[in-house]
């Protein structure tokens, strides 16, 4: 896949380039593709890629030079994720604080949240954790029941969190808590900014299917905080989690989709490999599945084109990702049948090679950002217009 973003920022999609070819290199360039949201594998060279992508000044891009970042604009950062995806680089380790945390702050967080914690973000100095879901509140975050109490100049807060994304690593914690104990649903949630390092937090890894531990549990037993500490304002937690939602869901579909479009590069050189094009009920699911990451690519450049010009992404937006996270998990099958036995088999101490790990992370995609079936509710009532579902 080959995008021209026009001569305006030609120059800086050259400069990205060149630093990527210099800088990722020896046992960086050994981890290309490595890790992804649901796969903490190689963790300690991803963070060393992180530090050197930060002392390059590639953290940020578009994040103000106050914070140190570039104060660059939306289409730099868009080619810039595009040249970093291209060349398949390492999947950053501090994902949650750059794309979800720090965009978050930069929109609501005071003045003293941004001069706190931004710098050391880009820095790679602290490391950062979501505490959204709990075991009764995955998708549906509305039920929160991890509260927070106000002691002072503190907060106080006790709960349980869950697949908190590599979370063992984690300096500080992004909480949605409930602040208002009389309060129901999307009222009285406020979300707070609460370090690890301290007696009221026990961060326990979770083991996902491919052997790897970037989840965790979260269990919080007073544990403090400031005062100062709440993102936006108090009883308002709702709009801030769902303001970090929709910043997940921006321009993160891009690189993404271009792993989907490698994946089915190396799915139709394995079909030819194995003489699977020459059986026609085959070779159709093989078209299918290429067919489906080019819809991604038209899907994902609309979305792109219509922030670029300052306009709100239109249904195509909302229907990305649970179209990219299903069709994933079909490509990943279709992958795995056609390698037969050998697709079966893993390594000394349940080693996976890259189409294994692949198909297994792919089943947490229709979880994770927001269910597939809380996503078609979504698309349903608030694009088709449908009737609300019932509840209880």
């Amino acid at each position: 896949m080959e995008l021209d973003f026009g001569p305006a920022v030609r120059d800086f999609r050259d400069e990205v380039r060149d630093w990527l070819a210099d800088h990722l290199v020896g046992e960086f360039a050994e981890h290309r593709g490595v890790g992804g949201p649901t796969d903490g594998a190689a963790w300690e060279v991803r963070l060393a890629w992180d530090r050197e992508l930060s002392a390059g000044g590639w953290l940020g891009v578009g994040w103000p030079r106050e914070y140190g970042g570039r104060g660059l604009g939306l289409l730099e950062e868009i080619v810039f994720e595009y040249e970093y995806a291209r060349v398949n680089a390492p999947y950053r380790a501090t994902v949650n604080a750059l794309d979800l945390l720090g965009p978050m702050l930069l929109a609501m967080g005071s003045a003293a949240q941004k001069k706190r914690f931004l710098p050391p973000i880009l820095a790679v100095e602290e490391l950062w954790g979501q505490g959204f879901s709990e075991p009764g509140a995955g998708s549906d975050l509305a039920s929160v029941r991890t509260r927070a109490e106000r002691d002072g100049d503190e907060w106080v807060v006790s709960g349980q969190k869950v697949w908190t994304s590599f979370g063992m690593h984690a300096d500080w914690l992004y909480v949605l808590t409930r602040t208002d104990p009389q309060s129901a649903r999307h009222k009285g949630l406020s979300l707070l900014l609460l370090p690890t390092d301290q007696p009221g937090v026990e961060i326990r890894p979770i083991r996902n299917l491919a052997g790897q531990d970037e989840f965790a549990e979260v269990f919080l037993s007073d544990a403090r905080t400031g005062a100062d500490m709440v993102v936006g304002e108090v009883g308002q937690g709702w709009r801030t989690a769902m303001a970090t939602l929709g910043i997940e869901r921006g321009t993160t579909l891009l690189p993404q989709q271009l792993t989907f479009e490698r994946e089915a590069e190396a799915l139709i050189d394995l079909a030819r490999e194995r003489g699977a094009l020459d059986d026609p009920m085959l070779r159709r699911r093989i078209v299918d599945a290429w067919i489906s990451v080019r819809i991604m690519r038209t899907t994902n450049l609309r979305t792109i084109a219509e922030l670029t010009a300052g306009r709100t992404p239109g249904p195509q937006a909302t229907t990305a990702k649970l179209y990219a996270s299903t069709r994933h998990q079909q490509l990943g099958q279709l992958a795995t049948e056609l390698a037969g036995s050998a697709g079966q088999i893993v390594g000394e101490d349940y080693g996976l090679d890259t189409r294994q790990r692949s198909f297994l992370l792919s089943l947490a995609e229709t979880i994770y950002g927001g269910s597939s079936e809380i996503q078609r509710n979504i698309i349903g009532e608030q694009v088709l217009g449908l009737p609300k579902e019932p509840r209880p």
